[in-house]
């Protein structure tokens, strides 16, 4: 039961890693998704999940104003906050032509200049209601509104409030840009990278791509780092719980060999169970990835969203068998070339 556990623990770990990158990557689309823009806007040095502060003059949404086929650009802040979370400042006016605005379940926008507005699993995992106040950026901030998630963040300000406070006036993050035919946007994105070498310039639908574990190196290689320590993990228990058996089983083993049993017949009986407890293992690790993703659904559904990614079951599935098997290995050698004799009076 104990490596049946120890298996479950190593799947559950690659499982839940590997939903939890998928699922953070793909809300982060749905949110950009939710702006309603056609085309993004952002500052050169600038990836697909990260910015280089403000970098870039609250003038440029006038100026992109003026390109051909665009009707109307907005621009954002983005402070960072505790991994994951981030403060958003926009003018929420601007926001509403280009895309409706927030749909409030409580409140509404920001009246004051310390009003804030979240969405509702930031506030569900921090408890807030409107009237509530919160201290972010070393500000206190009263809580105006709680809206519909799935659009552009979780927490937003008043744009010239948090360009203040961060020693940013007069500088934007991101813009984003509706043009008036859709099918455009491609034409409009070259055509603004001629005139704006060095920007970070994607369709809306080409940047939602970029949020995917393949696209970004760094995620990718992290999962790589864990995915080898589970292996490692599953190699060193079932190595010791076969091992372990094959000590406990040395005057069983005796006796097979006794009565002409082959090298083959030892081998196949440990791999055998080996693979059971892998099964075993695999099964009760994706049984358990619904657990951590009821809990983070419940406990902190704002920082991180944990997807069932199917595709990785099998996967998992077969690390976990390979790991077992490898860790296998050694104990069975000891198995078979155990002296028939030493097996028989072995206490």
């Amino acid at each position: 039961m104990l490596s049946v556990l120890a298996i479950a623990v190593e799947v559950t770990m690659i499982l839940t890693l590997v939903g939890v990158s998928y699922g953070t990557l793909d809300g982060t689309a749905d949110r950009a998704r939710g702006v309603g823009a056609d085309v993004l806007f952002r500052p050169p040095g600038s990836s697909a999940i990260g910015l280089s502060s403000a970098p870039m003059s609250d003038k440029l949404p006038a100026l992109l104003m003026q390109e051909p086929h665009v009707t109307f650009a907005m621009g954002t802040m983005i402070q960072p906050l505790s991994f994951p979370d981030s403060i958003t400042g926009l003018d929420f006016e601007d926001f509403r032509k280009l895309n409706g605005g927030f749909r409030f379940l409580q409140g509404g926008p920001p009246v004051n200049d310390d009003d804030m507005v979240v969405d509702e699993f930031y506030a569900r995992q921090k408890r807030l209601h409107v009237g509530d106040s919160l201290e972010l950026i070393n500000h206190p901030w009263r809580v105006s509104g709680v809206f519909e998630s799935g659009k552009l963040a979780r927490i937003c300000v008043k744009l010239p409030v948090l360009q203040t406070l961060t020693g940013n006036p007069g500088h934007l993050s991101q813009i984003y840009l509706k043009v008036d035919d859709p099918s455009k946007a491609q034409s409009v994105v070259d055509a603004l990278r001629l005139k704006y070498p060095g920007y970070q310039i994607y369709t809306m639908e080409f940047f939602t791509t970029l949020l995917s574990i393949n696209s970004v190196g760094m995620l990718k290689s992290f999962i790589g780092v864990v995915i080898g320590i589970a292996v490692v993990v599953g190699f060193i228990v079932v190595f010791m719980a076969m091992y372990t058996a094959v000590l406990e089983r040395t005057r069983e083993i005796g006796i097979l060999k006794a009565v002409g049993g082959s090298t083959a017949l030892i081998l196949n009986i440990l791999f055998r169970e080996t693979l059971l407890l892998a099964l075993l293992g695999s099964v009760a690790g994706i049984v358990l990835t619904y657990g951590t993703q009821w809990l983070m659904k419940h406990v902190v559904p704002a920082s991180l969203v944990q997807e069932t990614v199917y595709g990785w079951w099998p996967i998992a599935t077969g690390i976990a068998i390979v790991g077992a098997l490898l860790g296998a290995v050694v104990p069975g050698v000891k198995a078979v070339r155990q002296d028939v004799t030493e097996a028989l009076s072995y206490e």
